[in-house]
This record gives C-alpha cells, structure tokens and sequence, in this order.
C-alpha cells in the first residue's frame, strides 16, 4: 500500500498563506533598506485575500518620524477601504511593531496581526510592552507571532552590521 499524503489542514493552509505574505513583507523590507531606511516591511490584506496596501519604513525618505511601514500602510488600507475599521484585515509585518505602530494597529481595529521578529528593545505586542491586551486597549487582538522569524531577524541583523562597517570606514578615512 503506498503512502498518500494526507489533505492539507486548515492550520498547513493558514501557515502557507502566513508565509507567503510574510515573504512580501521581506522584499519591501529589503526596498526599504536598500533605500538607507530601516528594513522593516508590511502589507496588509483584506477580505478575499487581497493586497489592499503595502509599505516599507520611509522615514529617512520622507523626514517624517511616523512613517513607519505599518502606519504607511494601514493608512493606505483605510484609504482603500474607505472605512478606518480594519477588522476584516490582517497586517503582515517582519518586525514586531514599536509603541506608536500597536497603538495604530489596535485603534483601527485590525483583524489580525502577523509579525516575523521580536524586537526585545522596543517590541509593542509582545516582547517590552503588551498594548493589545493592556487594560486600556479598547481592542482585543489576535496576533501570530513567529512567521518566517529568522530571515527577518537575519535581514535586520545584517542591514545594521552593514550600516555600522560604513560608518567605521567612514570614520578610519583620511
């Protein structure tokens, strides 16, 4: 008798689905940090499994200190929407959202929150602070941590070693 695989599961098709996203998320982070920003990608997607934004950190580029990616793009996504209730949406983003981007996440009722890195400094969801399940949240999120972990940590481990080999050389030229 041969072996048959057995059907995917509902969780084996989530967890494709959360990668696959979570890879579009990469390659913005990647276009983000190619263009001197902090690597960070987000992409959020809504009922019907639709891209209704995607964004990078812009901050350098923009010389605005809240254009964080998820921020770029849940604003996008409201847009899009044209209702700022995001809780039919689910936002991809490599790296744990910092305490301005949960706050934004968790006012715009987001559905779901998939994030591939901690970030032990200043982690919102999970790793320093909590505000999604803070007394003071008005929003209660589901979040998915994990997703494709180490290449975003890898990704934002090597952008940083570059950027402080450039200063160095920078700093040991005549």
């Amino acid at each position: 008798m041969p072996y048959e695989m057995p059907p995917p599961t509902l969780e084996d098709e989530l967890d494709l689905r959360h990668r696959r996203w979570m890879l579009r998320a990469l390659e913005l982070a990647d276009l983000a940090g190619s263009a001197g920003d902090v690597p960070v990608g987000a992409v959020v997607i809504g009922p019907g499994d639709v891209v209704l934004a995607e964004a990078g950190n812009r901050r350098e580029q923009d010389q605005d200190p809240t254009a964080h990616a998820e921020v770029l793009a849940l604003r996008e996504a409201a847009r899009q929407l044209g209702n700022w209730h995001l809780n039919e949406c689910t936002l991809y983003v490599t790296l744990e959202p910092c305490p301005m981007c949960a706050g934004a996440i968790v006012l715009s009722r987001l559905g779901l929150l998939v994030y591939g890195t901690a970030d032990p400094k200043s982690g919102a969801v999970r790793s320093v602070l909590n505000l999604p399940d803070a007394p003071s949240s008005n929003h209660r999120l589901p979040v998915v941590t994990g997703i494709l972990a180490e290449p975003c940590r890898e990704q934002l481990q090597r952008w940083f070693q570059q950027r402080r080999q450039a200063q160095r050389r920078k700093t040991l030229s005549p």
